[in-house]
């Protein structure tokens, strides 16, 4: 194992950060696997998860049970975790641009089709390799204004050549869900069943650019443009996992995921561990337009009606918001059947506010699919 610090900023006279990561095994003696915690830096649970994962694969390392290189990032934020609001965490958006910290990563499949034209053939492997390397470099062009955007090459030069990708996060109130594309649905289902995911959500494009589709997306992208005479698999499994909500932080929760995760890896031949048979799954994949938003119609106070687990069917009534001004109830119904996976922690709504998620199984929505 071995440890590299990236400077973020370094102006004299302002904040300066660093990122750290850690690397083990061997770059070029098998599959390359990214793992990175807490994007967004006030999700806490994905840290906790790379503690267990880091004692794990350091054990690993030291046995020579890796074969591949895993490289792991155990908080991918340094920015997010230095901004405090009036003595809170808040590590979601910029707080100098309002970006999300998920969003805005380069997707370099539009540079890429011109500069690997007439560059590719009939051989898979080689074409894999090409766009790897055609990808590294379109990263390693991107000028950043500023050090979020840093921070942003930083990571993405680290993962965008990776077979595998797991980008840890959590929602404010959630079941353990997962996030992929629909190219990589069969091959990432071990990943969700090894981890009791409740939701399976499957988006070639969810908008916005987000880190996982800036690894994944682009290899069908290039697919769709060189067309079925070029052979090019989707050849990064790019998953963002949902480790549940805000305050699940846990130490049984974190070697039970962590633990799980190291399956999923052992499955793929990147580590050497005993195979535990897979459990049921405990939920179908289902795609990410069929995901349903509930919204406060008005502001007040939000009761839930249904509860976190709960299947809901079209027309139930799943929370009221009560205004204690002037004691007018609205009542908030589901226009689809599906699964109450996640929810807001705020029980005080502005109108327009997120109350919850409810997963279906047909698509009915389009555009920006995920949350701001």
């Amino acid at each position: 194992m071995h440890t590299k610090t990236h400077p973020i900023a370094t102006e004299p006279g302002v904040a300066m950060y660093q990122l750290t990561s850690y690397h083990y095994g061997s770059a070029g003696s098998g599959g390359k696997v990214y793992i990175q915690a807490s994007l967004h830096a006030d999700e806490v649970p994905a840290m906790l998860v790379a503690h267990v994962l880091r004692r794990e694969l350091e054990r690993l390392d030291g046995e020579g049970r890796i074969r591949g290189e895993v490289i792991l990032v155990p908080a991918a934020n340094p920015i997010g975790l230095s901004q405090i609001v009036h003595g809170a965490p808040f590590g979601r958006f910029d707080l100098g641009t309002g970006t999300n910290f998920n969003r805005a990563f380069r997707h370099v499949a539009d540079e890429l089709k011109d500069a690997l034209a007439g560059r590719l053939g009939l051989d898979s492997a080689a074409n894999v390799a090409a766009i790897r390397a055609a990808a590294r470099a379109a990263v390693e062009r991107w000028e950043p204004q500023d050090a979020t955007q840093v921070l942003k090459k930083t990571l993405l030069g680290m993962a965008i050549d990776a077979d595998i990708v797991l980008d840890l996060h959590c929602d404010n109130e959630a079941l353990l869900h997962v996030y992929t594309g629909p190219a990589l649905a069969d091959r990432v289902a071990p990943l969700a069943t090894l981890l009791g995911a409740r939701a399976y959500l499957l988006s070639a494009g969810s908008g916005g650019e987000p880190f996982d589709e800036a690894c994944s997306k682009l290899w069908w992208d290039l697919a769709a443009h060189f067309g079925p005479e070029i052979p090019i698999p989707p050849a990064c499994a790019a998953v963002t996992v949902e480790l549940r909500g805000e305050m699940d932080v846990r130490y049984d929760y974190a070697e039970q995921d962590a633990h799980a995760l190291l399956q999923f890896l052992a499955r793929e031949g990147v580590v050497d561990l005993p195979l535990a048979p897979l459990p049921a799954p405990r939920c179908a994949a289902s795609p990410l337009e069929a995901v349903e938003p509930l919204h406060a119609p008005q502001t007040g106070v939000l009761v839930f009606l249904k509860a976190l687990g709960d299947e809901v069917k079209a027309g139930d009534a799943v929370a009221d918001i009560v205004n204690p001004v002037t004691g007018d109830t609205a009542t908030v119904h589901a226009s689809r059947d599906g699964l109450l996976f996640a929810s807001t922690a705020h029980r005080h709504l502005l109108r327009g506010m997120h109350i919850c998620k409810i997963a279906g199984t047909t698509p009915f929505r389009s555009g920006s699919l995920l949350s701001q």
